[in-house]
């Protein structure tokens, strides 16, 4: 468990990818990306997952502590219930909240996510949100 201010030292942390690969997410994905921060000792982890049987269904997440979910970016999911019983629709973003985990969501916000729908700028507007640097090319996928 991180304190509030661990958690969000790492989430304004710069990161960057250790391999950077084109990136693309075709039904089935479930892949992990290694990055490291700027200080060279914290690594992080970035999830990138889509469904098999509902396309628009995807979510991109990353973690420090090789555990922690940090920021989770959720579309076309199920809705989510947070602790104090709001619920969201199916898109929403977790934010690490001492005490909390990731158990607690919040809107999208149309100025940090311009398309979620487009799984190539969601990528880029997560990355940029999770200060994610040297950003590889995203290749969409044609079905």
């Amino acid at each position: 468990m991180l304190t509030q201010a661990e958690a969000d030292a790492l989430i304004d942390m710069r990161k960057r990818f250790v391999s950077p690969r084109s990136i693309s997410m075709p039904p089935g994905i479930d892949e992990t990306h290694e990055l490291i921060g700027e200080d060279k000792r914290e690594h992080f982890l970035l999830d990138l997952w889509r469904g098999t049987m509902r396309l628009s269904k995807y979510k991109m997440q990353t973690r420090g502590r090789i555990i922690v979910v940090l920021v989770r970016l959720d579309i076309n999911g199920a809705p989510h219930t947070n602790p104090d019983g709001q619920i969201l629709d199916d898109t929403h973003l977790h934010i690490y909240k001492e005490s909390f985990d990731d158990k607690w969501a919040y809107p999208i916000d149309p100025e940090e996510f311009h398309d979620v729908e487009n799984a190539g700028a969601a990528f880029k507007d997560f990355c940029r949100f999770c200060n994610i640097e040297n950003i590889p090319p995203y290749q969409e996928v044609l079905f």
